[in-house]
């Protein structure tokens, strides 16, 4: 790792250095968290026992595409497995799976500090709505993570896909900016977040093709069958955002409507289109498909489901996104295994 100077911490108007609340240590937040950490920030994880055993024994690993890798010492990580150690935290950063939102939100609203400004980092819709709703008077901020995260085989966390930080705008987030700079993730401000959402639940709906493929991403997005499979999720998602009057918002390189074509291409067509727009580290994978190997629910209600639900309030029927949901069902009782591509596309057509 290459040696550099670390910023100034930021003080509030009273001297007193601002301090960060990571809720949910899964691989998105220790990544998030150390990174901010590697920049400088005085930052404290709140996880499992699993999370922190590991980063006690060895450390804390973060790597990205990019080639950057910081190696940080276990006595430079603050864990904790209680919600309490969140007390004082000017920032937290809520990155607990959506099902578990209610129950961060109780933990928030018996520790948090009443001022403490409070972002949901999480997938799917509605998390900041279940944090407001919690934390009534507190100033809650929506807020997207457009990469993904996966844990190696040597312990890294690593971040395999890029995309900037977006978050709800808020002159609140003034005083932060600075840290998430330092950490090289800039914090990207939307006035239009619920269409930021919806455009980055378009790019999730992979999450579950991906995680019944069994592959890395950048395998199974190399094979036609697999893309015609999220071509057709994401076109039925798009009929329906038409029908509920949702415009998503463009958070990747290519514009929500080109997608589904752009997947359909052959694979030659696809490779040369495609490289130079949508950069995929050859170790990353979605969430879904770690928590499957892990054994632990998923997130696809939340995604794929989400999709089915809206389709549902605007009298439609999203079959293809209900039906891959039930296989990620199957999948995570184990009664199936990975699919082909050509075995998926035609359960959705089924």
């Amino acid at each position: 790792m290459a040696a550099y100077a670390l910023p100034v911490p930021p003080m509030t108007a009273v001297g007193k250095t601002l301090s960060i609340a990571i809720f949910g240590a899964g691989s998105i937040g220790v990544f998030v968290g150390g990174a901010l950490i590697a920049g400088g920030a005085d930052v404290v994880l709140i996880g499992r026992a699993r999370v922190g055993e590991r980063i006690a024994r060895h450390g804390l690993a973060v790597s990205d595409m990019d080639g950057r890798r910081f190696q940080l010492p276990a006595e430079r990580v603050h864990y904790s497995e209680d919600a309490a150690a969140v007390t004082g935290a000017g920032l937290v950063l809520v990155t607990v799976k959506s099902a578990d939102t209610e129950a961060a939100a109780q933990a928030l609203a018996a520790h948090a500090a009443p001022d403490a400004l409070v972002i949901s980092l999480q997938n799917g819709i509605g998390n900041a709505e279940v944090l407001r709703r919690a934390l009534p008077g507190r100033q809650v901020l929506a807020g997207m993570v457009p990469f993904n995260v996966v844990q190696t085989e040597d312990g890294r966390f690593h971040r395999g896909t890029e995309g900037s930080l977006m978050v709800e705008a808020s002159p609140a987030l003034s005083p932060w900016l600075g840290w998430f700079e330092a950490a090289g993730l800039p914090l990207l401000q939307r006035a239009d977040f619920a269409s930021v959402q919806w455009g980055k639940l378009l790019l999730n709906l992979n999450n579950a093709v991906n995680a019944l493929s069994g592959l890395p991403l950048k395998t199974q997005l190399s094979q036609r069958d697999y893309r015609r499979c999220l071509a057709l999720l994401m076109d039925e998602a798009l009929g329906v955002l038409r029908a509920a009057g949702i415009e998503p918002a463009q958070v990747a390189k290519v514009a929500p409507s080109r997608l589904p074509r752009l997947l359909r291409l052959p694979d030659w067509l696809y490779k040369r289109l495609a490289s130079a727009s949508l950069r995929i580290d050859p170790e990353a994978r979605s969430s879904m498909w770690e928590d499957l190997q892990a054994g632990r629910h998923t997130e696809v209600d939340y995604l794929n489901g989400a999709v089915v639900s809206l389709a549902q309030s605007v009298g439609l029927d999203a079959v293809g996104n209900r039906r891959i949901a039930d296989l990620v069902h199957a999948a995570e009782r184990g009664e199936s295994a990975a699919m082909t591509g050509t075995d998926l596309l035609a359960a959705l057509r089924r």
